[in-house]
């Protein structure tokens, strides 16, 4: 792995670049490097019991007659995902539209940025293009996909043929007291629609809508409804990068508005609301 000509993260010029020499998008705010934990070594572990850090058998009152000595304790293992973490930050930059729709970008580039090699940049572009956010460009990088409003509709139209007649069956077997559990998710949708960000405002829109479906007790649901929400929230191409902060508000009060009719068990209304919440293109 080749490292970073620009030194230690916040060093450089907290940009993105893409493969090309110009005309690339940048994303705006530097981001905190990602790094995994140095682990403690054998040789730590043999002065930590030394010093009494490790408690020997039977200090904690365990009997130990006639038994084997307990084996050596072994350091525990703490890694932190760094494909995981930068896979996270490519679907952030992805919704708030700071990876651009038809913009190419490069995996060392990418690195950089985010303060890592580009193997993990890479590994974190391949799930994105399984997921169809972006296409390989040979020699080049990845290009985010652009796409039009036909496919927007589309992703509503499968969302609301698999969510929709699951969240009726639920609102009339689902006790009142169990909907009164999802009031802290979606008060938290309106919370994070009132900050005007929408990687926040997507987070805690997909946390509600799969807390919802959790209730079905079907897991393959959960998981196909909720890659479709994700990829219903990246801008289509040309559009603005970002929806408004009214636009956000207004939709996170018809996750309130409808549990309040799921609470008060009144299906006529719950209809009514979840057609209009998913009656347009999110």
């Amino acid at each position: 792995m080749k490292p970073s000509a620009q030194g230690p993260a916040g060093t450089g010029t907290g940009r993105v670049r893409t493969a090309e020499p110009t005309g690339s998008a940048a994303l705006r705010e530097p981001a905190a490097p990602v790094r995994v934990p140095a682990q403690p070594s054998a040789s730590d572990v043999d002065q930590d019991r030394a010093r009494g850090a490790v408690e020997p058998a039977g200090a904690r009152g365990e009997h130990t007659h006639g038994e084997p000595p307990p084996p050596r304790p072994r350091p525990l293992v703490q890694r932190s995902s760094v494909r995981g973490q930068v896979l996270d930050a490519l679907r952030t930059a992805l919704v708030s539209g700071e990876l651009r729709p038809g913009e190419v970008y490069s995996a060392p580039a990418l690195g950089e940025r985010f303060g890592v090699s580009a193997t993990p940049v890479r590994e974190a572009m391949q799930q994105l293009a399984l997921e169809g956010a972006v296409e390989v460009v040979p020699n080049r990088g990845f290009r985010v996909v652009e796409r039009g409003d036909r496919e927007l509709a589309e992703l509503a139209e499968v969302r609301a043929l698999l969510e929709v007649p699951v969240l009726l069956r639920l609102a009339r077997t689902v006790p009142a007291e169990r909907w009164a559990e999802l009031r802290p998710l979606a008060e938290a949708t309106v919370r994070a629609a009132s900050s005007g960000c929408p990687a926040t405002y997507a987070e805690a829109d997909r946390a509600f809508h799969r807390a919802v479906l959790v209730l079905a007790g079907n897991d393959q649901l959960v998981r196909i409804a909720g890659d479709l929400h994700r990829r219903a929230q990246w801008p289509p191409a040309g559009a603005p990068a970002v929806r408004g902060r009214a636009d956000l508000i207004a939709d996170a009060h018809e996750h309130t508005a409808l549990l309040d009719a799921l609470i008060a068990g009144d299906p006529d209304l719950v209809r009514t609301l979840v057609g209009e919440h998913f009656g347009e293109t999110r």
